[in-house]
């Protein structure tokens, strides 16, 4: 922030009405100010750099996507404005795609008002709300796991590429959701996504692009589809 006298300024992403009212409420008691709100990814995504808050609260699960990969959109554009990850529940990749994304933290919504303030606070001020190692620790991870991704999935988030990993392996949307402890909806848009970013138009012509990707990547063609 340019000042501290300067008020901060939240927007909200939730896909529930009545969070969006409670953290409205929620903030505003707390002296915060709130520029904007969404119940769509696509449109907070375009939205939230416009406006330029200081901080967006994100929604960790949304009806088509995540708030992490809001965030990831959001920091791409604009690393002035700082993300914050709201969860429901603690999940288990939560926090780690949080990190990759560029969020400064992840919190529960069973915090206080008071906390949520805080933790808005210390993140308009660009603090990070992780432990230091452990950021550092994923991060490094994030990084060695990107050098081994076969070509034929560049383009895909790493979410969108296990996804299709499994896809290609013949399992269902609710399948892929049980392993990547997802909810089935989440899971279905991530087919989708990784789908259309392959244009590839349906499910079996996806399960034979991987499996004749994954025979070129073995004879040395350099893992493209041919």
């Amino acid at each position: 922030m340019d000042s501290s006298d300067e008020p901060i300024r939240v927007y909200i992403l939730d896909g529930h009405d009545v969070v969006l009212r409670g953290l409205r409420e929620l903030l505003e008691d707390q002296g915060l100010v709130v520029v904007g709100e969404s119940r769509a990814a696509v449109e907070a995504s375009a939205r939230i750099p416009a406006l330029r808050p200081h901080v967006a609260v994100l929604g960790a699960r949304l009806r088509e996507g995540t708030g992490s990969e809001v965030c990831r959109r959001i920091r791409s554009i604009d690393r002035s404005i700082s993300c914050l990850i709201l969860a429901e529940d603690h999940d288990r990749d939560g926090p780690r795609d949080a990190v990759i994304a560029g969020a400064s933290g992840y919190l529960l919504k069973q915090l206080t008002g008071q906390d949520i303030a805080t933790s808005v606070r210390r993140a308009a001020a660009g603090e990070s709300l992780f432990d230091p190692e452990e950021e550092a620790l994923i991060l490094s991870g994030a990084t060695e796991g990107t050098e081994p991704r076969p070509r034929i999935y560049d383009g895909l988030t790493r979410k969108e590429s296990r996804v299709l990993e499994l896809l290609g392996q013949g399992m269902t949307n609710r399948q892929i959701a049980h392993e990547l402890v997802l909810a089935e909806k989440i899971a279905k848009n991530y087919v989708s996504d990784g789908l259309e970013k392959l244009g590839l138009e349906n499910r079996t012509k996806a399960a034979l692009y991987l499996a004749q990707a994954e025979r070129d990547a073995q004879d040395g063609n350099g893992g493209r589809a041919v």
